[in-house]
């Protein structure tokens, strides 16, 4: 069963007790990355001059999407992939300025932003209508669903809002797309797509779940990610721990950028189902924050153990093939992602407990930006961003203070949810790079995805990271440790 525990999220040390409001299915609104209590948090903090709330809330005003004088572009189909007319920038850089001009007008109390971000999204869902490409599409369906539930929560209330429109357009554009990909992965082999594939999905129909009232889809999100077969769920996505409390990232044997991704996308879920009620932060012994931990120390430079396993690729009774992967790959420490404030202010105020490599990490990309402010191509709007403002929290007395790998009893604090939320009744039981979508050099269908990414090394060198080739760490194997299932 899942259900909703706790009380009206995140009272602060400020006094505020605000609750969000209960839906008829009884989920709390506002509720996905943002609480009615968090919100209240960010504006009485920014108003105070207190610091890093005030940095953070800089970093905001300065993005130029953050501007009310934004102008929306929608489009009736969006594309992304090889092969098609790509469109898809338009979407992403909109749905990033629909969120920054929500968040402005929560945070500056300028209504401006408001009625921008709502000529935003109605203009969207007044015009969309499909999303297409090459096996990009889930990409596509995955990121922008959940970022566009994400700006919507924040107008939700506005009498302006389409708000069933837009409920409309979520569960007949992008969560179909998301939730196919968990259950037939594209016609592909369980293994050919990396945990990000998966992540963005789970991330995309959680939020639509949420957004929309809708408890199959909160259900078919939360189930994936603790049992899902795909290597997104949690267990396949971080399939070794070890004894010293950090557990092996899959994706590290991929590339940095795209297992930075993964961190945030699987934060961005545990966060929106946090506020809900559902624990995903602590499930199985708080196995994400030993991920997260692994990543952390990793792209700092630190040396970590990467097991080598091989993964299968292809598609069901077509072609097929296997890729190793045998260490962790090389790293560039100036390399950032604006998704470590979340996750450290989750584990170590919420909780109490000891995530060091988190701290380090969360203070270095400190204050964080948004979309736009990490390079110009789709890898700088994987992520809504700002978590220096968002979720710099003060440390909730009572937590417990273990750390990664250390026993998850005592005392803790509940998931946060309004007093009348339930979540949802009985569960049945990507970096988001560009792949070329083109036929793999295993002779590949042109629709499986080529699973490597050309837009991470767009990113990077738009903002002036070089990769290092050859790998800054050389790691053992560890051939005693378990493989990932098939």
């Amino acid at each position: 069963m899942l259900k909703a525990t706790g009380v009206a999220a995140g009272a602060t040390a400020l006094g505020v007790t605000a609750a969000p409001s209960a839906s008829a299915a009884g989920y709390a609104h506002p509720g996905l990355l943002h609480t009615r209590a968090d919100l209240d948090r960010m504006a009485a903090k920014v108003k105070a001059g207190a610091a890093p709330y005030t940095a953070g809330y800089a970093r905001l005003t300065a993005n130029g999407r953050s501007h009310s004088d934004w102008a929306p572009r929608p489009q009736q189909t969006v594309y992304r992939g090889s092969g098609t007319p790509e469109n898809y920038t338009l979407l992403f850089k909109d749905l990033a300025a629909a969120y920054q001009n929500g968040l402005r007008y929560h945070v500056g109390g300028d209504s401006a932003h408001a009625d921008t971000a709502v000529a935003i999204l109605n203009a969207w869902s007044g015009t969309l209508t499909s999303l297409a490409g090459s096996a990009d599409r889930f990409l596509a369906a995955g990121l922008y669903g959940y970022q566009a539930a994400n700006a919507a929560e924040l107008v939700r209330d506005r009498p302006d809002f389409e708000l069933e429109r837009f409920q409309k357009m979520l569960k007949t554009v992008f969560s179909p797309l998301s939730e196919s990909f968990l259950v037939k992965h594209n016609g592909a082999v369980i293994t050919n797509y990396w945990p990000n594939w998966d992540l963005t999905a789970i991330a995309c129909v959680l939020a639509t779940g949420i957004f929309c009232d809708d408890s199959a889809k909160v259900e078919q999100a939360v189930e994936y990610f603790k049992h899902g077969a795909g290597l997104g769920s949690v267990k396949n996505a971080i399939p070794v721990v070890h004894e010293d409390g950090l557990a092996e990232w899959l994706e590290a044997g991929r590339d940095q950028g795209h297992a930075l991704l993964g961190v945030g996308l699987m934060g961005t879920v545990c966060e929106m189902a946090w506020n809900q009620g559902i624990d995903l932060y602590g499930y199985d012994d708080n196995r994400f924050l030993k991920g997260a931990q692994y990543v952390a120390k990793w792209s700092m430079g630190g040396k970590v153990t990467y097991t080598a396993n091989t993964r299968r690729k292809g598609a069901v009774n077509g072609w097929s093939g296997s890729e190793t992967a045998s260490a962790a790959a090389g790293v560039d420490p100036t390399m950032t992602r604006p998704i470590w404030a979340m996750i450290a202010n989750h584990y170590t105020k919420r909780k109490g407990l000891s995530a060091p490599y988190l701290t380090q990490i969360a203070a270095k990309a400190a204050p964080e930006g948004g979309g736009g402010d990490y390079g110009p191509n789709s890898g700088g709007y994987d992520q809504l961003g700002f978590g220096t403002l968002a979720f710099t929290r003060d440390r909730v007395s009572g937590a417990s203070g273990k750390g990664a790998g250390e026993a998850s009893g005592g005392a803790s604090s509940s998931p946060s949810a309004s007093a009348s939320a339930s979540a949802a009744s009985s569960a049945s039981g990507s970096g988001s790079g560009s792949g070329s979508g083109g036929k793999s050099a295993q002779g590949g269908s042109g629709d499986l995805a080529a699973t490597g990414s050309s837009d991470v090394v767009a990113w990077t060198a738009a903002t002036g990271i070089t990769a290092l080739a050859g790998g800054l760490l050389l790691l053992r194997r560890r051939e005693r440790n378990k493989r990932v299932a098939e």
